[in-house]
């Protein structure tokens, strides 16, 4: 076999990879006290309003869940545009972006800033590296692209749990053990 069909395997596995960053955290499991863990305010500090505060317990997990929606998308066009070979990427790219740019563009109230900042920079460099890919990036590149867009994701998936008064354990998170710290005490 060639060098560079080998290259592209090994570069295709690493997107497939990539994909993987996309999922649902490891475990997710809801907190004792959601309302209290989610609210700061005290009924002393509470101002009457005609409209509904969009960070409140009552309204926080609707607004949460319109920018969840775009993440969602995003994974799933992810997963399926690093399934693909090479030369069909443009395509799926454009889509990727079109999401991105969907989430920039979407209005969110304060509280949510942290979790659209982690959102957009996932999108950014899981882009950037499908880009760099299609140009002919070298391994070690893309491989630190990819290990960086799985840490964004990850941050977001934090993020969302906070939000939503939830216990989240990353993807990324899982404890490696060594022989030594596995054996049998003596």
């Amino acid at each position: 076999m060639n060098h560079g069909f080998l290259h592209f395997i090994s570069i295709l596995g690493l997107m497939i990879l990539l994909a993987g960053c996309g999922g649902t955290p490891a475990v997710i499991t809801t907190g004792t006290d959601t309302k209290q863990a989610m609210s700061p305010t005290t009924e002393s500090t509470l101002v009457p309003s005609s409209t509904p505060d969009p960070c409140s317990p009552g309204q926080i997990e609707t607004e949460v869940q319109k920018v969840h929606e775009h993440m969602r998308e995003f994974d799933d066009a992810s997963i399926l545009a690093s399934n693909l070979p090479l030369q069909e990427l443009s395509g799926p790219i454009a889509n990727l972006q079109k999401i991105r740019r969907e989430a920039e563009d979407e209005q969110i109230p304060a509280c949510l800033t942290n979790l659209k900042k982690y959102q957009i920079a996932h999108m950014n460099t899981v882009i950037g590296t499908l880009v760099a890919f299609l140009g002919g990036s070298d391994k070690n590149t893309l491989e630190q692209s990819i290990a960086i867009a799985c840490e964004q994701h990850d941050q977001y998936a934090l993020e969302l749990g906070r939000l939503l008064g939830l216990t989240v354990v990353p993807a990324t998170a899982y404890a490696v053990s060594t022989p030594a710290e596995t054996e049998s005490p003596k």
